[in-house]
């Protein structure tokens, strides 16, 4: 998500600044984008796409669900379901990891507006995968990916601090260019063909 689409760079940037954080904010958003991408799957199958209202009966008066079509609603369906699974997360970590919590900051309560995560289900909705399993599959190795994303800058951004970066280019602008550099040796990754 981070490398390929420059998704999520957001918190990315902010939160990477020391290892133990972005590992807790890694954990939240693999948790987050393992559940609502097949949750958010499961809403568009038989919920939001044209004729998936087709299991409605129509002795119980509902004639003509083939036909419905509100996939008009994804974003706010979508959007709902993840800002429930991050009240969630924030919920569980400020009772069981206090320090993290406050480490996190805004941070936390900012995954629900994060555009990995909601990317991460509008792409699941592009590729239109063949079931739940699949989907679950693609929301899981999306958050690991952002993890590793994450993890590795942190780790870089903590060894960075004892070497001698050109004052113009210390902090952010460091940053920006090992994300750049980064990001062109996973884009790489897209020629191959498997």
């Amino acid at each position: 998500m981070v490398f390929a689409t420059f998704l999520g760079m957001c918190s990315y940037l902010a939160v990477s600044k020391k290892v133990t954080t972005a590992v807790g904010l890694g954990a939240a958003v693999i948790f987050v984008l393992a559940v609502t991408v097949p949750l958010n799957w499961l809403l568009d199958q038989y919920l939001l796409q044209e004729g998936a209202l087709a299991w409605l009966d129509p002795k119980y008066g509902v004639d003509g669900s083939e036909t419905i079509d509100l996939s008009f609603l994804s974003f706010i369906m979508f959007i709902a379901t993840i800002a429930t699974m991050v009240q969630l997360v924030e919920i569980v970590v400020e009772k069981f990891s206090p320090s993290l919590y406050n480490s996190l900051g805004i941070f936390l309560p900012l995954i629900a507006v994060n555009c990995a995560i909601l990317g991460g289900s509008l792409f699941m909705q592009q590729k239109d995968f063949s079931g739940v399993a699949e989907s679950a599959v693609y929301g899981l190795g999306s958050g690991i990916g952002w993890l590793l994303a994450i993890l590795a800058i942190a780790a870089i951004r903590e060894k960075i601090t004892y070497s001698n970066v050109p004052a113009p280019l210390r902090g952010l602008g460091i940053t920006f260019i090992i994300t750049g550099l980064m990001a062109l040796g996973f884009m790489s990754f897209m020629g191959i063909k498997l």
